[in-house]
């Protein structure tokens, strides 16, 4: 027999702006108590949706985070503060939720979440909210979610563009709503949507869709209110607009349309045709890292060093490359010079990875060399002087 959900005079007054709300009430709390919520991501949309969701008394909060904390982040990612840089950011957001709310448990999987590991990790938990910010992990998270019978809680955001939804929901009849595969069945081609690394994102944003994820993850754990089941939820923070689309079923889903094909998780590097073994990578670009960069500086020895970053990036901060953004790289491959070495470079490495790709296909370059890490490595290994950005 389960035994009887109990609060403390203390937790009682911590959540009574709870329990005077006539259709949540004690009922609600209990339920929020007794919940195990995992929240993949503790970056800018996590950060919003653990403090959240730990002030609001879910029992049980699981993070999903390998990365650790950078400069870059604190910006955005609002649970942590500059003593946490360098740290696992896991750890640092359990830290953080506990002293929010000592009346709660927290469980850190500080590790990569996997197609070996997914699936049990998430099995121990009631809801999942997807704060990730990669294709792979998306698919891999929704398909888990749907083999499991899990309610996936999603938020995504880019530059000022933000979208949320419920998926997989647990209907009255007990049928479960769209899920990410209905919505998005294939993923874009890889590199069609830069990431916020390389796109950016307004700090205020992932606060705002992380607390909309927040309130979507307490409906449907209290059962109060209409959440984002079947619905697509868009908002545009640069002219305050939004939208809310249908989401129907796909009767080709391949987890749970009409002729299912897929009983496992996969592969989901691979399905988004995203190639990251060092072997591929070396076979086909060629890179060089920034500490030859700078030995061929010094060395005298001639060569060319493009920027295929934005003009706004460029004043930002520069290592006298002459600056070719990306999208004009065709139409001024003429000043590219093929007698002699060509390193091009970015902020990370990425765009610039993707702008030899089409040099080399178009117009059959052999001499051009990406910048490993690109203008970041440099500032960091190099020329602290370059600003980081």
């Amino acid at each position: 027999m389960k035994a009887q959900t109990t609060f403390s005079r203390e937790e009682l007054e911590r959540y009574s702006r709870h329990l005077i709300i006539p259709e949540f009430n004690i009922e609600g709390q209990k339920r929020l108590k007794e919940s195990k919520v995992l929240v993949i991501g503790s970056g800018g949309l996590g950060s919003p949706v653990l403090l959240y969701l730990a002030a609001a008394g879910v029992g049980t909060i699981g993070i999903v985070d390998f990365d650790t904390v950078d400069n870059s982040n604190l910006q955005r990612q609002v649970l942590f503060t500059i003593d946490d840089v360098g740290q696992p950011k896991a750890e640092s957001a359990a830290k953080r939720i506990k002293a929010l709310n000592p009346y709660i448990d927290v469980i850190v999987h500080n590790i990569k979440l996997t197609s070996d590991n997914a699936l049990d990790i998430i099995k121990d938990y009631d809801v999942v909210a997807d704060g990730t910010d990669n294709f792979a992990t998306r698919y891999l998270v929704n398909d888990a979610c749907v083999l499991l019978d899990k309610v996936n809680v999603y938020a995504s955001i880019y530059r000022f563009e933000g979208q949320a939804s419920v998926f997989n929901y647990l209907n009255a009849d007990g049928t479960r709503g769209p899920n990410y595969r209905d919505l998005f069945p294939s993923p874009p081609p890889p590199g069609l949507v830069p990431s916020c690394a390389e796109g950016g994102v307004i700090g205020v944003l992932p606060g705002i869709l992380g607390s909309l994820q927040a309130n979507e993850v307490i409906k449907v754990i209290s059962g109060v209110g209409e959440p984002l089941n079947g619905r697509l939820f868009l908002f545009d923070a640069a002219s305050f607009e939004t939208r809310t689309l249908k989401v129907h079923k796909d009767k080709s889903n391949p987890l749970n349309g009409e002729h299912p094909t897929q009983t496992g998780l996969i592969d989901y590097v691979q399905f988004c045709g995203i190639d990251t073994t060092a072997a591929t990578v070396e076979k086909a670009i060629k890179e060089i890292d920034v500490h030859t960069l700078a030995q061929l500086k010094e060395s005298g020895e001639p060569f060319q060093l493009i920027d295929v970053r934005e003009p706004y990036e460029f004043a930002i901060a520069q290592i006298e490359g002459e600056l070719i953004p990306l999208k004009s790289v065709s139409e001024f491959a003429h000043k590219i010079q093929k007698d002699r070495k060509v390193v091009v470079h970015c902020r990370s490495g990425v765009r610039s990875a993707k702008a030899i790709r089409e040099l080399e296909e178009k117009y059959g370059y052999d001499n051009l060399y990406n910048l490993k890490g690109g203008i970041l490595a440099w500032a960091k290994e190099i020329d602290e002087s370059v600003a980081l950005y």
